[in-house]
């Protein structure tokens, strides 16, 4: 007798329907849950925590999330000074101050003005000024600043700061709710952020800012964006035709400075009618 066999042959099973996935499946494959998480680098990321209106309502269109976003760096290039960076923020930390917040000026390079801060709406109550002179100083002050997560709201001045310096600030920010605003020259845009917001601004004729978002979490933006921006000081004075005083000097091209530049200046009186002797 031979013994039994180990195992039977398998039989030809009836034909069945084929298996259906628990999870709905996207039209590109992926489940829904997964494709619902997915970012797409042609579209604006969606905001993984709060963001803060920025006060003006053609930046909050082109910006992640619909406002400054928190849980990061942005990165703010401009001329130093320290003037561009109030009139571009001043909106964003209005309410934050309003709210009882404290909002942290670190290294700036003029003293804060209580008086000129009042016009942009802001509580000197709620500002807090760190000076720090040195880049040391600066970025150690940022760092705790950062890890304490005691303000609601930070704008460091960090002109010499380098690539891997502002790696290790994005890291730490990534945990801090508040937004981290960090200031540099325009001569940063060549460097390499990891910042994933990136903005430049300078200044427009009739008191307007041009900004330029250089990155963020999408696709590219290649137009410039033109905001009203008059200083709260001035915004009670300025007649209609002081707002817009590029209508009042002529605009004319000049060969000396390359094509296609514009220079603002009023025509020079002739010679002749400057030097002529008047008639006795």
């Amino acid at each position: 007798m031979y013994p039994a066999p180990l195992w039977q042959e398998d039989q030809p099973s009836p034909a069945s329907s084929p298996v259906r996935p628990a999870t709905p499946l996207f039209s590109g494959g992926w489940p829904a849950r997964v494709a619902s998480a997915l970012w797409r680098g042609d579209q604006l990321c969606a905001p993984v925590s709060a963001v803060w209106p920025s006060g003006f309502a053609a930046l909050d269109a082109h910006l992640p999330g619909g406002g400054w976003p928190g849980h990061g760096l942005t990165e703010i290039l401009c001329a130093p000074g320290g003037i561009l960076e109030w009139r571009l923020l001043a909106p964003a930390l209005r309410p934050i101050c309003a709210a009882g917040q404290t909002v942290v000026l670190l290294g700036p390079p003029l003293p804060p003005h209580p008086p000129g801060l009042r016009f942009e709406g802001l509580d000197e109550r709620h500002l807090v000024w760190v000076q720090a002179d040195t880049t040391a100083e600066r970025l150690w002050s940022t760092e705790q600043l950062i890890k304490a997560q005691a303000c609601g709201a930070l704008v460091a001045w960090l002109p010499r700061a380098k690539a891997a310096q502002i790696r290790r600030l994005q890291v730490l920010a990534t945990s801090f709710e508040a937004p981290v605003f960090v200031c540099r020259p325009v001569a940063a845009l060549r460097e390499s952020s990891a910042a994933p917001l990136r903005l430049q601004a300078r200044v427009d004729l009739d008191w307007a800012l041009h900004v330029d978002i250089v990155k963020r979490k999408g696709p590219p933006l290649e137009q410039t964006l033109r905001l009203a921006s008059v200083p709260g000081a001035l915004a009670q004075v300025l007649t209609p035709r002081m707002r817009q005083p590029s209508r009042l000097m002529p605009l004319r091209t000049d060969p000396k400075e390359g094509n296609g530049h514009v220079v603002v200046r009023a025509p020079a009186e002739p010679f002749d009618q400057r030097h002529r002797s008047p008639a006795h």
